[in-house]
């Protein structure tokens, strides 16, 4: 049993990375949707999403172990399973003042895709087709709760927290609709950051061009935008697959073994947030998660 899940995570995410795959920039269709676990019908959330999807099984749809042993299958001999990891929020008493505080655990597990199993006597859950209804780009942008002003007219696409705005060049200098909408999010997750709503400190805290907190924010916008993409059901247009875009997050990475874990889960927070779904599995700000979550150190079935 590897020792430590973000050590693990990481990995795989380098590994990808180095064959030139940028895993939360790879959409996904509806046809298979995003992945999910067969029995609950649950889509699973965070880095697991782009772990899974990175995978290239053509069904959504996982496993666990122990999952296939009750439905009357098996993991075929010689399959690898995926890790996926799930947080779990706990209150543990202060040592030193004896307060309650508030933790988030990280626990993980290995699962499979149908793909890999045989004789599975099951259909998939009656709710699993329902996670993944299509939104409109448009209706998603419209019903953000406390969206911030969206202005036209400039000359690139950013987000001010100090003015509160989102600023972007008019429609119709982008090159399809596609691009402008994945712009459209990269900037709507960073305002997600804004004190006034997720109060997000790699957005909060002012940190120059290179600082860690400002590449931990660029990769929230990055995968966060992802998450809507998927959602609204289109291709991501802005990706740079360049050498040396690839390079500068092989250094982030291998600089911060936390990086890609903790950047996933603040991403889905805000997409969340911008689709008005409440919190299922974090019910600690955002802001409070300075340094990486103790995790449990077992594997669940």
């Amino acid at each position: 049993m590897n020792a430590h899940i973000y050590e693990q995570i990481t990995e795989r995410i380098i590994t990808l990375l180095s064959h030139g795959t940028v895993p939360w920039q790879k959409p996904w269709k509806a046809r298979t949707g995003l992945p999910r676990n067969l029995v609950s019908g649950k889509p699973y959330r965070g880095i697991n999403v782009f772990l899974l999807l990175a995978m290239s099984y053509e069904s959504p749809f996982w496993l666990t172990f122990r999952q296939a042993l009750q439905l009357g299958g098996n993991v075929r001999k010689g399959e690898k399973s995926s890790p996926v990891v799930f947080w779990k929020q706990s209150t543990v008493d202060d040592k030193e003042t004896g307060e309650p505080q508030k933790l988030l655990l990280a626990r993980y597990y290995h699962v499979f895709n149908v793909a890999q199993c045989d004789g599975l006597k099951t259909n998939p859950a009656p709710a699993a087709e329902a996670v993944n209804a299509i939104v409109h780009p448009d209706e998603i942008i419209a019903h953000m709760p406390q969206r911030p002003v969206i202005k036209h007219g400039m000359a690139r696409a950013y987000y001010s927290p100090r003015e509160d705005y989102v600023g972007l060049p008019s429609r119709e200098r982008f090159t399809d609709a596609e691009g402008y909408y994945a712009t459209v999010f990269h900037e709507l997750v960073h305002a997600t950051g804004h004190e006034s709503r997720l109060n997000r400190a790699t957005l909060t805290e002012k940190a120059g061009f290179g600082s860690n907190p400002y590449c931990k924010e660029e990769l929230i916008a990055e995968m966060g935008a992802a998450f809507l993409c998927g959602q609204a059901e289109i291709a991501e247009r802005t990706i740079d697959n360049s050498a040396a875009y690839v390079k500068h997050w092989l250094e982030q990475l291998k600089n911060d073994r936390t990086l890609i874990v903790q950047a996933a889960a603040q991403a889905q927070k805000a997409a969340d947030f911008i689709l008005g779904n409440g919190p299922e599995d974090v019910a600690v700000k955002t802001s409070t998660i300075a340094t990486p979550p103790p995790l449990v150190e077992e594997v669940c079935a």
